[in-house]
């Protein structure tokens, strides 16, 4: 597989995220701007499968409209014919390879609401832990964009594991939160912090600032923010003085 140089830097970045203990929810997001980028793609939905509920949950998305995306959880998903399609797929695909465009322009769908936010040519991807679909992307082109081609889908289809993988991680770490906090409160989840999590606490609490943080530790501001924010959510606080009064006393 020939990469250009922009690809290589762009999937460099993909699996430099993908390997930082980011929560489920910020994974997809992250990850999901940057696939935008690397396709030149213009909208992103995400959503996790509830197999109790048989529903989709969990929406992350880019460039599309709430309202829209809310007619779509409360009307459209118990109407869908083509994501039960996309969903047998264990690998990346193209919507038009699971369903005719011409098919595909036929469907209630298509008409009253991929159109409304101008989504015409997609790509899926799904995360799968056995047989459990854990969290997918849903990348979309307008109608006056090209189809994505083959090697295109072979860029998502490279990333899918690493996907997957960091999905499962970033489960694993919230069960054991939350089984922390159920057993003993917040100060048996400061022990649970990620490594990251915890170096960038460290800092917050000695009072250095987010941007020397981001410079000591080698990653950007907006990493900074998301894992204070991430570290704020499992110790039950909401600012730094909180933080650092739950920290050092």
């Amino acid at each position: 597989m020939n990469l250009t140089s922009r690809e290589v830097a762009l999937l460099s970045d993909i699996f430099r995220i993908l390997a930082e203990p980011f929560s489920e929810e910020s994974i997809r997001l992250e990850l999901g701007h940057r696939m935008l980028e690397l396709l030149r793609a213009d909208h992103l939905g995400s959503y996790v499968w509830d197999d109790n509920k048989k529903k989709f949950v969990g929406r992350v998305a880019i460039n599309m409209s709430d309202d829209n995306l809310l007619r779509y959880e409360e009307y459209f998903q118990y109407r869908d014919t083509v994501s039960p399609r996309l969903q047998q797929y264990r690998q990346a695909v193209r919507v038009s390879d699971a369903i005719g465009q011409r098919e595909l322009m036929n469907t209630e769908l298509f008409n009253d609401f991929l159109l409304r936010d101008g989504l015409y040519w997609g790509v899926d991807v799904y995360a799968w832990a056995g047989d459990q679909n854990i969290g997918d992307l849903r990348i979309w082109r307008g109608r006056h964009s090209e189809n994505f081609s083959d090697h295109e889908l072979q860029l998502v289809e490279l990333v899918r594991p690493a996907f997957t993988t960091a999905l499962m991680r970033a489960r694993a770490e919230a069960r054991r939160v939350h089984e922390a906090k159920a057993t003993s409160g917040p100060f048996a989840a400061l022990a649970h912090l990620t490594t990251r999590e915890r170096q960038v606490v460290s800092h917050v609490c000695s009072g250095m600032s987010d941007k020397d943080i981001a410079r000591e530790l080698g990653i950007s501001f907006a990493t900074v923010r998301t894992h204070l924010d991430r570290a704020f959510q499992k110790l039950g606080v909401d600012n730094r003085v909180k933080l650092a009064r739950l920290v050092v006393g």
